[in-house]
């Protein structure tokens, strides 16, 4: 079925090739619940599709595709999921976010299908591409340094005298201002933040989950980490309170949430690319005819995972990176992803563990992703400033703003509008793809029409 010997590999090798793909991402199990439960979901609801949508359709890539890649909700997407209510004053309940993510699926599987999606890839300049990503690097930076109390909102102004009957305080403002180390919290976060540093720079397999667990263990003396949760008899999966089917499609087309539905497709589209892309040929999977129709079917997976996870009650599944550790280890088959996503929906038995996990621990993980991100940098023509500015107002307005939306608004804007003057002055510049004037009139009509 998967070919070992075409591919010069053995059972023992791609099983220990799909253990060290889980170990490296396994992560995610800890980190997604902690994101969404912001949004009044249910962890355990959340950790169960976590679960089992990164163990279903990780298994559908090694069956129906035969790559060593594995799945799981993605970092970024899963925090954009979570600000979407506070951008909405709170008002958008996580069931519209779901149905969101649920369409944005079904608009990627017609973009595949139909070839458009590897047009729009096509379209949009590598510069452009690394810009997002960095973006929504440093963005997902920014939680982590906020829900490890690393960066506080600190009062500043006012006095007795300033207080209005009404309660309202004249003369005073939020600034933001750095932890204090007497904070368990704060501290807690710093030393979880060197363990896994210090893994990643030792090049331990699963460094961030090594890192996350003995966080969560140092957490315990420190008052940080609640274990008074665990009995035992919590071990037995929580099948109640599950979000399966919940979504809600008719919220959507409210008229910021139309918005969120184009971030979540385009963000997407780029960052799956890449990844399917960058690891199939790590893994030499792309050479042929073969090959080609064999990615074709993986995105095809991947966009039947969006939808997927949406429907189990999770943000974007996508193809993670750390697949390729896997690749790195032998791993050549989808007898890799197979290991990988059983192991993902054998984890259901952890569930008690992830929830005692707290915010300090999965803080550093999302930390050091904003650093594994942001080495995207080095690959934007800094040199060429028709590309050079819009990457960095892309890769700035994400974390500002807190929207990856804005970001990608913003500077693919600015990219045609200099670049089509260049132009028109017969200057050097760098070509412009028919499509991107349509993503730029649909993002400017936007901001004009339904942003106050």
């Amino acid at each position: 079925m998967f070919q070992l010997k075409k591919y010069n590999t053995s059972v023992g090798t791609e099983i220990a090739a799909g253990l060290t793909t889980f170990m490296t991402m396994a992560y995610i199990l800890f980190i997604n619940p902690s994101i969404l439960s912001g949004t009044g979901m249910n962890p355990h609801a959340v950790f169960f599709a976590t679960c089992i949508g990164a163990g279903v359709v990780t298994i559908l890539m090694g069956l129906f595709v035969n790559y060593p890649i594995a799945l799981a909700p993605g970092m970024g997407l899963n925090a954009y999921f979570a600000v979407i209510a506070a951008q909405h004053g709170g008002q958008v309940p996580w069931q519209t976010a779901l149905g969101a993510v649920f369409i944005s699926g079904i608009v990627f599987i017609i973009l595949t299908l139909t070839r458009i999606r590897q047009l729009l890839v096509k379209a949009v300049p590598d510069s452009l591409k690394m810009a997002i990503t960095v973006g929504i690097g440093l963005f997902i930076t920014i939680i982590g340094f906020k829900i490890g109390d690393i960066t506080i909102m600190r009062f500043t102004g006012g006095s007795a005298s300033t207080y209005q009957p009404n309660g309202i305080i004249d003369n005073f403002s939020w600034q933001p201002d750095i932890g204090a180390l007497h904070n368990p919290s704060t501290l807690l976060t710093l030393i979880g933040l060197l363990i896994i540093a210090i893994l990643m720079a030792l090049r331990v397999p699963g460094a961030m989950l090594i890192g996350i667990l003995l966080t969560t263990i140092i957490g315990i003396p420190m008052g940080v980490t609640d274990t008074s949760g665990l009995t035992g008899k919590e071990f037995i999966p929580d099948f109640s309170n599950l979000a399966i089917g919940k979504f809600d499609l008719a919220g959507v087309f409210h008229w910021g949430l139309v918005s969120a539905l184009f971030t979540f497709t385009f963000v997407e589209l780029f960052d799956t690319f890449g990844t399917l892309v960058g690891t199939a040929q790590k893994a030499g999977l792309l050479e042929g005819p073969d090959g080609q129709r064999r990615l074709g079917r993986a995105m095809l997976v991947d966009a039947f995972g969006v939808s997927f996870g949406a429907l189990l009650g999770t943000s974007t599944i996508t193809a993670f990176v750390e697949s390729g550790s896997g690749i790195a280890a032998g791993g050549r088959t989808g007898l890799t992803a197979l290991t990988t996503g059983v192991l993902f929906i054998l984890s259901i038995f952890l569930a008690p563990l992830a929830l005692i996990i707290p915010d300090q621990a999965t803080a550093p993980a999302l930390i050091i992703v904003g650093v594994l991100m942001i080495s995207a940098v080095r690959n934007i023509e800094w040199d060429n400033f028709g590309v050079a500015v819009p990457a960095f107002l892309t890769i700035i307005t994400m974390p500002l703003t807190y929207s990856i939306s804005n970001g990608i608004a913003l500077g693919f804007t600015f990219f045609v509008i200099i670049n089509l003057i260049l132009m028109l002055f017969r200057q050097e510049h760098t070509k412009i793809h028919w499509l991107m004037y349509i993503i730029v009139v649909l993002a400017l009509w936007r901001y004009i029409f339904y942003v106050s």
